[in-house]
């Protein structure tokens, strides 16, 4: 047999047997491994580069080793679920880098890392004055996870007290000009309620690259031609809107009408708009 035919074969069949090895391994990502499974992964690279240009004398050799760097850590990371001390033996532990706002020289010193590199990191994570930091840990893969004062994190509307709609992905309706069925009917819309839609705003699907539908109904698109300008979706502001038209329109069918019972009627509706109006404020306004 010719030789490239054999290194072609070698590397197809390589290349699945990897491919399976990988996906057995998990989906860590690879900027979020701790130092050692990125030499893992190196090293099986190696050995399946080898293998595949024939370096190995022994094909069967070279698959044992290569079938030993895979194992390991597959076993490794079973026991490691099932024991902290394992765990910690194998991936290593966090490391407080700053503590009650107060920098850790000592532990710098035993992560190696400088105070300028620190600075960096806080950078990363948009922390450019050290004096907002109460807490921060190396975690074992080399990330940096902050913890910012108390006065100094960003306000949620937990600490307003405002209720928010809950919020579910958004869902691509459009890719290319195409139409996507299934995302559509997960959100409970119809091809002619998206034809409506894109009437309204005057465009064509066919111009559309990405159309998208979040959880308040509302329509977001890319277009092929980015000099076409397109408006802002306001469906829940026109909603609320319209409530409180119907709203002072029956306060004012109310106070006009001379018949005492359509009086009352008016008016009771018009109170339970106001209600409903005040509940709908916060998720149609914010």
């Amino acid at each position: 047999m010719q030789e490239w035919l054999i290194v072609l074969l070698r590397a197809i069949g390589l290349y699945i047997l990897v491919f399976a090895f990988i996906r057995i391994i998990g989906k860590k990502h690879p900027a979020k491994t701790t130092p050692f499974s990125f030499v893992n992964y190196t090293v099986i690279a190696v050995i399946t580069a080898l293998l595949i240009l024939g370096i190995f004398p022994n094909l069967a050799i070279g698959s044992l080793a290569l079938s030993v760097w895979v194992a390991l850590p597959i076993l490794g990371d079973f026991l490691a679920t099932r024991s902290k001390a394992i765990h910690d033996v194998l991936h290593g532990r966090e490391t407080v880098l700053i503590k009650q706002g107060k920098i850790m020289e000592e532990n710098l010193q035993q992560v190696r890392l400088t105070g300028e590199e620190l600075l960096a990191d806080l950078r990363q994570k948009n922390v450019f004055n050290l004096a907002d930091v109460e807490f921060a840990m190396l975690e074992t893969t080399g990330e940096l996870t902050v913890l910012l004062k108390s006065d100094k994190k960003p306000i949620t509307p937990y600490d307003l007290q405002w209720d928010v709609a809950p919020q579910t992905e958004p869902q691509t309706v459009v890719l290319d000009g195409n139409i996507l069925h299934d995302p559509l009917t997960e959100m409970g819309l119809t091809h002619n309620w998206l034809n409506i839609q894109l009437e309204t705003a005057g465009l064509s699907l066919d111009n559309i690259f990405i159309g998208q539908v979040d959880s308040n109904g509302e329509l977001y698109f890319d277009l092929f031609d980015d000099s076409v300008q397109m408006p802002q979706a306001n469906v829940r502001e026109l909603l609320y809107a319209n409530l409180e038209k119907a709203q002072a329109d029956f306060m004012k069918y109310s106070y006009e009408t001379q018949d005492s019972e359509a009086k009352s009627i008016y008016y009771r509706n018009a109170e339970r708009l106001d209600s409903l109006i005040k509940k709908l404020q916060p998720y149609l306004l914010r």
